[in-house]
């Protein structure tokens, strides 16, 4: 085995922030070494041989090398998607060798890496760096998460158009702080246990107050009963339509106690499903050719059980119509120092994610990250059926620490954040819509 030599990649201050979209190492690296990005840093790798090459050039290049202890062997090299803390809470012997909050470059036995697998259990994923996605046709090179320069942002930009703008206005503080407050409120909202069902209560009334067809869909969690609260509008267009989809998970859970322990969730996630309903609202007039569908699942802690039965009981045509899914699932903390919103998704939801990157720069202040190595929650179950979703979740450079505790309360939410994603959101769903 060969020692690998590790650095973290880094612009110095100063550096023309609209350059941050070049890729940084790649002129200048050896052809031994790889690179992954994480957001707005780079993780370089590979043996000693040409590795001084590589910390000369970048000087000149205007580019700072903060190198790391050597790894005894490039299959330790693990990338930790999703909840980063949990995994630490559980592992806290493993070296962490990059933090950016969801996700983490760590120091890991292959085999261990392996046993921390969690399934479909909706914490972490670890993945072995190699066994990532290559962003290059060398191979070399993989991209964990990107993140949109001020550059990019800009030329992403279009005018607005003054209807869709309209229906942005529309999204408030107001109504969405007292449907999350409302939320918030219960005890917990485990997905088998009454108060779930209560809330499950609530946000029917919600949906059917502002005239949609409001339906349930009830499944088992080991034994007990869980549901799915659907509520549908059709388009004004001729048959067949498309389909859109806006979701949500609205269980809660506290993994520090039992199912009856206090889980407020409101960012995991009572911010999204309060957000179900703000958009819900903010689009019950808007006439589109295509059908809207918003879905708040149960079951999501437990396995995304909750989207699985809603996919699994879609007939074929209405799979086949489908255009968009956007799902929310954590839009509430501010986990950067500009609001910023992950995108996350796969190869077959860059048209959602090319387009919420538009409406982002349109209508909203947002900075972009985006992903293409989707893991645990609800809109993964419509990509494993090649339906083009994609999450929109925070932004991550450090970490939201509070989830699946009972101090994941409405003390942590920042509001400009959460409003700005639905605008974003609801800026895609109108132009999806029409």
């Amino acid at each position: 085995m060969e020692q690998v030599k590790l650095a973290v990649c880094r612009r110095r201050s100063g550096i023309e922030a609209g350059r941050a979209e070049t890729p940084l190492p790649e002129a200048i690296m050896p052809a031994t070494a790889s690179w992954a990005r994480f957001g707005d840093e780079l993780m370089c790798y590979g043996p000693a041989e040409g590795w001084n090459r590589l910390v000369e050039a970048s000087g000149h290049a205007g580019l700072t090398l903060q190198e790391h202890p050597d790894v005894a062997d490039r299959r330790r090299l693990h990338v930790v998607v999703q909840k980063g803390r949990l995994f630490q809470r559980e592992h806290p012997g493993i070296p962490v060798l990059l933090d950016k909050g969801r996700f983490l470059l760590v120091d890991m036995d292959p085999q261990q890496a392996q046993a921390a697998a969690r399934g479909d259990l909706p914490c972490y994923a670890v993945r072995p760096l190699d066994a990532l996605d290559p962003a290059g046709a060398s191979g070399g090179s993989r991209v964990v998460f990107e993140a949109r320069s001020p550059t990019a942002q800009r030329a992403a930009a279009r005018a607005p158009d003054p209807a869709v703008q309209g229906l942005v206005d529309r999204i408030a503080r107001a109504s969405f702080e007292a449907t999350l407050t409302r939320l918030v409120g219960f005890p917990t909202r485990f997905s088998t246990g009454p108060h779930y069902t209560a809330a499950c209560d609530f946000v029917a009334q919600e949906l059917t107050a502002l005239e949609y067809a409001t339906s349930r869909q009830r499944f088992d969690i080991g034994g007990a009963s869980s549901e799915n609260v659907i509520a549908k509008r059709s388009g004004t267009g001729p048959t067949p339509r498309g389909l859109v989809l806006v979701t949500a998970h609205l269980d809660s859970v506290n993994h520090e106690g039992t199912a009856a322990s206090p889980a407020p969730g409101a960012d995991d996630d009572g911010s999204g499903s309060a957000g179900v309903i703000e958009i819900a609202r903010a689009l019950r007039d808007h006439q589109g050719a295509n059908d809207l569908w918003l879905v708040l699942f149960g079951g999501e802690e437990q396995g995304l059980l909750g989207s699985k039965r809603f996919v699994a009981a879609m007939p074929p045509p209405d799979l086949a119509r489908v255009r968009a899914v956007v799902h929310m699932d954590m839009i509430g903390v501010l986990n950067t120092l500009a609001p910023a919103v992950l995108l996350e998704g796969a190869a077959s939801s860059q048209v959602v994610i090319d387009g919420l990157a538009t409406a982002a720069a349109t209508y909203t202040r947002l900075a972009v990250q985006i992903s293409l190595n989707p893991f645990n929650s609800d809109h993964v179950s419509f990509i494993r059926k090649g339906m083009p979703a994609a999450l929109t979740i925070e932004g991550t450079d450090s970490a939201n620490e509070t989830i699946h505790t009972a101090r994941d309360t409405l003390s942590h939410i920042n509001f400009d954040l959460a409003l700005e994603i639905l605008r974003m959101n609801t800026a895609f769903l109108a132009t999806t819509l029409d």
